[in-house]
C-alpha cells in the first residue's frame, strides 16, 4: 500500500512540474516544430548552436504551448528562455556547455 501511494504521487509530481517545461517536436516537411508547455510564461524564447545562439521569439498557440518553427537539418543544441530564465527542458541527449550548464542536443533521425 505505501509503495503504490508513493509511487501515485511521484507520477503527479512529475506530471504537474516535468510538463511545466517538457518540449515536444513535430517534423513538417523541410521545418522543425519544437514546443514548450509552458501556459504561465510572458514571454519565451529559443536558442540554438544553428546561429550562434541568438535569442528567437517563439509563437503562443491556444493551448499554452509555445512553438518554435526552424529548418530542419543537421544536428544542433538549443534551450529555452522563458522571463529571462534559461530552461532545459527534459531532453534525450545533453552536453556541457562552456559556462559550467548543459544544452540539449538535437539529432534528426537518420
Amino acid at each position: 500500500m505505501n509503495r503504490l501511494f508513493f509511487f501515485t504521487l511521484a507520477l503527479l509530481l512529475t506530471g504537474l512540474t516535468g510538463c511545466a517545461a517538457r518540449p515536444h517536436y513535430k517534423i513538417n516537411g523541410t521545418r522543425l516544430h519544437i514546443y514548450l508547455q509552458k501556459p504561465e510564461a510572458r514571454t519565451v524564447y529559443f536558442a540554438s548552436s544553428m546561429d550562434a545562439f541568438v535569442r528567437h521569439p517563439t509563437r503562443l498557440n491556444e493551448n499554452g504551448t509555445w512553438e518554435a518553427i526552424i529548418p530542419l537539418g543537421h544536428e544542433f543544441r538549443y534551450f529555452f528562455i522563458a522571463d529571462g530564465s534559461v530552461i532545459l527542458p527534459p531532453c534525450r541527449y545533453r552536453e556541457k556547455d562552456d559556462f559550467g550548464s548543459e544544452n540539449c542536443i538535437f539529432i534528426p533521425d537518420l
